[in-house]
């Protein structure tokens, strides 16, 4: 990766979007530590040769491309955008390691001539801050985030550049500044089959990106419970609860993953956040949040719940009723999958705001 002008690509179900991004922040979406041997390689000189998929290791619809740096000797202004095939892709972010300069400026001169959408993000905006903190008597944060974003704003307009859209993010604190409005403007722009894709894919930056998060899956369980319902029409005894357990599993591990609730997510969360993963872990109250997710620990809870365990059973009554038996075993199947699932999406919704809580720092008491 080049470590001023890098260039990320999301593939999104099999369509592209580009993101530019730097390493701080690939590592904090693809929620991969930069000293993993999957992680993009960096470094103070041009590590990038060709344009480089790196799979997001939860969604294998989102890959994350590294393009070579723009204007460098191996890849000069005049035949860069050929050589990475640009006009494949939906959007273009543009991040500087600092201001933004002549090179990041032609870049966008081509990319707005090919008529794409494209956006400048200024990064390490907590270190411009800091700086500024050092050398001032009355250092106001609010006031010298305003003036960035002028000061970033004017010198693109004077280049010719319309309304341009600048985003202030750190890549260390993506709750902060501008990265929520940056993950809001990329799913308006997206078209409507890859909000959710890139929506789940996100790292949890706010507690609204969860609350999000938890409706995207939630609208997604009607459909899971219709499943549920035709396969409850076979009339093969057991089969159906069988097969609503296994798709409990599974769809609770993709919950937990969505809501960076697995092992190697709340690793990495700790690491970055540099709060012990013993006191992330602590914050949580369900048990499948702490658990591993398997069969045994689903039937477990299911049988804890009186209404879910006498669904169960009453799915399988129903079987031996002449007529409308099997008709009546879709129904309950379809409410106790739908019961189900929203019971243990609600669970997990919730331990994944407290883990984030606990993450900033913040006192989960209250």
């Amino acid at each position: 990766m080049f470590a001023l002008d890098t260039v990320l690509t999301f593939l999104l179900d099999g369509l592209c979007t580009t993101l530019s991004l730097n390493h701080c922040a690939e590592r904090e979406v693809r929620g991969i530590d930069n000293r993993d041997e999957r992680a993009a390689p960096t470094g103070p000189v041009e590590t990038t040769s060709e344009a480089t998929p790196y799979p997001h290791p939860n969604y294998p619809n989102v890959t994350l491309w590294d393009l070579p740096g723009f204007g460098t000797p191996n890849f000069s202004a005049s035949n860069y955008l050929e050589r990475v095939e640009f006009e494949k892709f939906d959007f273009i972010i543009i991040i500087p390691a600092d201001r933004f300069k002549e090179n990041d400026v032609k870049l966008a001169q081509e990319i707005q001539r090919m008529k794409k959408k494209f956006y400048f993000v200024r990064s390490k905006i907590d270190h411009n801050l800091s700086d500024e903190e050092d050398s001032q008597r009355d250092f106001n944060a609010e006031r010298t985030l305003k003036q960035i974003r002028d000061n970033c704003i004017q010198g693109l307009e004077k280049q010719g550049f319309e309304s341009p859209q600048v985003f202030l993010v750190s890549s260390r604190h993506l709750h902060l500044y501008d990265f929520h409005l940056l993950e809001e403007t990329l799913k308006r722009e997206l078209p409507a089959h890859k909000r959710n894709t890139l929506l789940l894919a996100m790292p949890n930056i706010s507690h609204g990106i969860i609350s999000k998060k938890k409706e995207a899956l939630q609208a997604k369980i009607k459909y899971l419970a219709s499943i549920s319902a035709l396969i409850a029409a076979a009339p093969v005894p057991g089969l159906s609860v069988a097969t609503d357990i296994t798709m409990l599993v599974a769809t609770i591990n993709e919950y937990k993953v969505t809501f960076g609730l697995d092992s190697k997510s709340l690793q990495s969360l700790a690491r970055s956040a540099r709060v012990p993963l013993d006191d992330l872990r602590s914050v949580m109250t369900s048990q499948l949040g702490l658990k591993e997710i398997n069969k045994e620990l689903i039937i477990k809870m299911l049988c804890l719940s009186v209404s879910d365990a006498a669904l169960m059973a009453a799915e399988e009554g129903f079987r031996f009723v002449p007529l409308f038996g099997i008709p009546a075993a879709m129904i309950v199947s379809f409410i106790f999958t739908y019961k189900a699932l929203n019971t243990f999406l609600d669970m997990l919704a919730e331990d994944a705001q407290k883990v984030f809580t606990k993450a900033l720092g913040l006192n989960t008491s209250v």
